[in-house]
């Protein structure tokens, strides 16, 4: 058995929750999907994206100490193989400290699984992403933290999974911190993990208003704008927006990179994209060598005239 943590956001199951299913049932018989919270439209969620089980503990809000016991109860009732939550936020925080409660291999940022002789190989990405690395750990429970976007989800079905509620209840003395507040910063967000569609601007853009180019052809294709670092740290456009080693790690259906050389730190954040468009002055550029299609040319010549053919095909 596996367990596969499905996070939520208002309710709904996250992506990369869904997707751990997927990767989860290539590797074991019964995969039991965990969700913390009241999220029933999560628990249908799972059940329809292939979770043999679901089980549910009653436990509101985010804590790292709770969330620990939480699952290291869990661990200790249905003694899983692994354990595998998403590379989100709150998934980098409380693994590592489950995996240290447990006396367990950690793996972090997995891009790959596979079974070989009855055992789970990890891959993870090291060395700034220029090396692939498999790894197999050796005690018996693992806590894998899966990178978004990693791995697809399985077609839906309209099925239903067993739910078990389990009652944990979380002693206080456990509870090594307490939220007195929670301030909300007023900024601007972005869903990149869960874009079909990204069209992102690296250097080659030349300045923040031409970044308007993009925004115009991202919304004709029902897309979000992303960026390299280096517009970023010039001011053009939001860190919201950030793509690669030091940002977000993505995986649209279609992403168009425009003015990007292709360095290794934006590439390890983007590589697991279905088709990938390159447009760039540099027929030597690095991005060519991973694109689907590469346009030789400059951005601010060839954008509007996709934007122009997209136009008359919509009319």
């Amino acid at each position: 058995m596996i367990l596969v943590y499905i996070e939520t956001a208002e309710g709904k199951a996250k992506n990369v929750g869904l997707e751990m299913i997927n990767a989860a049932k290539a590797l074991t018989d019964k995969v039991a999907a965990v969700v913390v919270g009241a999220a029933d439209e999560a628990v249908k969620q799972a059940a329809s994206y292939g979770a043999d089980e679901v089980i549910t503990v009653n436990y509101e809000g985010y804590n790292t100490d709770a969330y620990c016991y939480i699952f290291k109860a869990l661990v200790e009732k249905y003694s899983p193989e692994a354990v595998f939550v998403g590379g989100t936020l709150d998934g980098k925080d409380f693994a590592p400290r489950l995996a240290a409660k447990l006396g367990a291999g950690c793996v972090t940022d997995v891009v790959g699984t596979k079974k070989e002789d009855g055992k789970v190989v990890y891959t993870c990405p090291v060395y700034g992403g220029t090396v692939l690395n498999d790894m197999v750990v050796e005690s018996p429970v693992a806590v894998a933290i899966i990178r978004s976007g990693a791995f697809k989800k399985a077609d839906p079905l309209d099925a239903a999974a067993n739910v078990v509620a389990e009652e944990i209840s979380v002693p206080a003395e456990e509870l090594k911190t307490k939220i007195a507040e929670t301030v909300k910063e007023i900024s601007e967000t972005v869903n990149l993990e869960e874009a079909e569609v990204i069209v992102s601007g690296g250097r080659g853009m030349g300045a923040a208003e031409n970044f308007a180019l993009l925004n115009e052809l991202a919304d004709l294709l029902g897309g979000v704008v992303g960026a390299t670092r280096a517009p970023i740290e010039s001011g053009w456009i939001s860190r919201a927006h950030q793509i690669g080693q030091s940002g977000k790690i993505v995986a649209p259906k279609l992403y168009i990179a425009c003015g990007i050389s292709g360095a290794t730190q934006h590439v390890s954040g983007m590589i697991g994209s279905d088709y990938i468009v390159a447009i760039n002055k540099d027929e030597d550029a690095p991005i060519f060598d991973i694109a689907n299609v590469g346009i030789v040319g400059n951005v601010l010549d060839v954008i509007p005239l996709m934007i122009e053919e997209i136009k008359k095909a919509k009319a």
